[in-house]
């Protein structure tokens, strides 16, 4: 039997498609506040031939408090398991890892967004008693105004080549227009340009939008590694050598400041 922790998203679904090409799954949550330390002793103590979740902060912080539990060595990331076999994502999707994952039950999760999405099926809630370890009470999410990067169809992001705060003008314009979010870089970030919350990366936010367009941005590789979800890529940049083009499904070789506002034109022009 293959225990999957799930959460109701669509990381969770895929993560239950995984669980399901190894043998029967046995899909589980828990009600009440996250508790890290006794949902991992409740999920520790099924039986169980592997336990698997979702590759999300949640996720993998669940399964290294189980595996703290059984003392047992685990797998964040997993694309494929055969045996005692795992292939797994590392360096932010930068690479494919073999290596071997012993002890019993397996103890992994599953890389974001390199599993179709199947129906959860029935859900077990387990019972984890508080133990007295710590839990969160409440959560706050900062109050944006709009679509959070997370859920957001439609993405705009901004790099080193907008040039200030105030040149996010034309990106925030670009990303209304078409419904979207505003995202950044890390370098953004570190200048103070925008808060870390609007950061899309390996260390950010990772997206699964619909299309996602990057504005002056090289696309350093824990920047792609939180934009590759996204379905399609427009990158504008002036630099034909970007490597972000080696990720993109599409590109405007030009400067932003120029291209952004004109395609905000059109847009305009033909919404009447």
């Amino acid at each position: 039997m293959i225990v999957c922790f799930v959460e109701g998203d669509e990381l969770s679904a895929q993560a239950v498609g995984f669980a399901r090409a190894l043998g029967p799954v046995r899909a589980v949550t828990f009600a009440g506040a996250y508790q890290p330390a006794a949902w991992a002793a409740a999920l520790a103590a099924q039986e169980a031939e592997a336990i698997v979740a979702a590759g999300s902060d949640r996720g993998n912080e669940l399964l290294a408090h189980v595996a703290a539990v059984l003392d047992q060595p685990f797998a964040a990331n997993v694309v494929a398991l055969d045996g005692d076999t795992v292939m797994r994502v590392r360096w932010g999707g930068s690479l494919l890892e073999e290596a071997r994952l012993h002890g019993a039950p397996k103890l992994l999760t599953v890389a974001p967004h390199t599993q179709p999405a199947v129906e959860t099926g029935e859900v077990e809630v387990l019972d984890a008693p508080d133990d007295g370890s710590p839990k969160a009470l409440e959560r706050v999410e900062e109050s944006s105004g709009g679509v959070s990067l997370r859920d957001a169809k439609v993405v705009v992001s901004g790099g080193r080549g907008v040039g200030s705060a105030e040149g996010f003008g034309v990106i925030e314009e670009l990303a209304g227009l078409l419904g979207g979010a505003v995202g950044c870089s890390r370098v953004v970030t570190s200048a103070g340009w925008r808060p870390h919350t609007d950061q899309v990366g390996q260390t950010g936010t990772k997206i699964s939008a619909d299309l996602y367009i990057a504005c002056g941005i090289s696309g350093a590789t824990q920047h792609i590694a939180g934009a590759k979800g996204a379905k399609k890529i427009l990158a504008i940049n002036s630099d034909p050598e970007a490597p972000i083009l080696a990720s993109a499904d599409y590109a405007v070789i030009g400067d932003l400041h120029e291209v952004v506002p004109a395609i905000s034109a059109e847009l305009r022009r033909v919404r009447g």
